[in-house]
């Protein structure tokens, strides 16, 4: 886990009513008003468009992994120096949706992360955040922000408990605390109530062209007890073909050299992808 800088700041739920806390250095705060600032010229009728537009503008941001992991509290982590797989695509949807509002701001910037980040839209401690990927899709499709398309494409329902965190709770230190382990434990058996759609990587190569850019792609996995191993956006290159434009754990945000169909042939336990499609 990185060590805090110092000069991290901590806003207490007091200052505002839109967070619990967040954690930002104040060169983080500056670098969202000017991305902000940047994507303001980035318009396009197709939201999908205008996602990977602004997704382009983070191309060589190095990946971080656990960048959420700070503090011994759950807070709003912001930063921009950073980024794994997750907060790459949370980072670009909250940009592009701020960027839809008549006068954006890091206010509503904060509003519209925590928005995306927490069940419900509401940090209420560390298992309030959506960790599982699938369930951060449902819960954003709930609030209209998403479409989980996986089974129009042809996907395929699949039985799979997820309990990757309780099983494992020495590789998360915040499990440490019992209230924040039996709210995970809550959550997953919550979740496997659920089926999970998967779209196969056989079926992905006859459906492609039905992919748009801008496409929320999230890699599905066989690992046991767990339903996402990465996630990124479509894209679809020069070449006419989907890519992934992602936070690459290899070193930084890139366009994927090979297509999306080959790309997951080369990832061990890859099982295809589920497909959101933000609204």
């Amino acid at each position: 886990m990185r060590s805090i800088p110092l000069c991290f700041f901590i806003f207490l739920a007091s200052v505002t009513t839109w967070a619990q806390a967040i954690t930002c250095s104040p060169e983080n705060k500056e670098a969202v008003i000017q991305k902000i600032l940047e994507v303001k010229g980035i318009d396009n009728e197709l939201f999908g468009e205008e996602l990977v537009a602004i997704g382009k503008t983070f191309i060589g941001v190095p990946y971080v992994a656990k960048t959420l992991e700070v503090g011994e509290e759950e807070s709003l982590v912001i930063t921009l120096e950073g980024l794994d797989c997750t907060t790459y695509v949370e980072n670009v949807l909250a940009f592009g949706l701020v960027n839809e509002k008549t006068e954006p701001n890091f206010d509503s910037f904060v509003k519209t992360l925590e928005k995306i980040r927490y069940r419900d839209g509401q940090l209420n401690g560390y298992g309030s955040r959506l960790h599982y990927f699938t369930e951060w899709i449902s819960d954003n499709e709930k609030k209209g922000l998403v479409q989980n398309i996986t089974a129009s494409l042809g996907g395929a329902e699949i039985d799979k408990k997820l309990n990757f965190m309780s099983v494992h709770r020495d590789l998360y230190p915040h499990l440490k605390d019992d209230k924040s382990f039996q709210h995970i434990q809550e959550t997953e058996k919550k979740l496997q109530q659920q089926s999970l759609c998967i779209l196969s990587q056989e079926m992905l190569a006859m459906n492609e062209d039905q992919i748009h850019s801008g496409d929320i792609i999230a890699l599905a996995t066989s690992i046991e007890g767990l339903d996402v191993t990465h996630t990124g956006f479509a894209i679809r290159a020069d070449d006419g073909r989907i890519h992934l434009l992602h936070a690459s754990s290899s070193g930084a945000v890139e366009i994927s050299a090979l297509p999306l169909v080959d790309y997951l042939k080369k990832i061990k336990k890859n099982t295809g992808v589920i497909v959101a499609r933000p609204l």
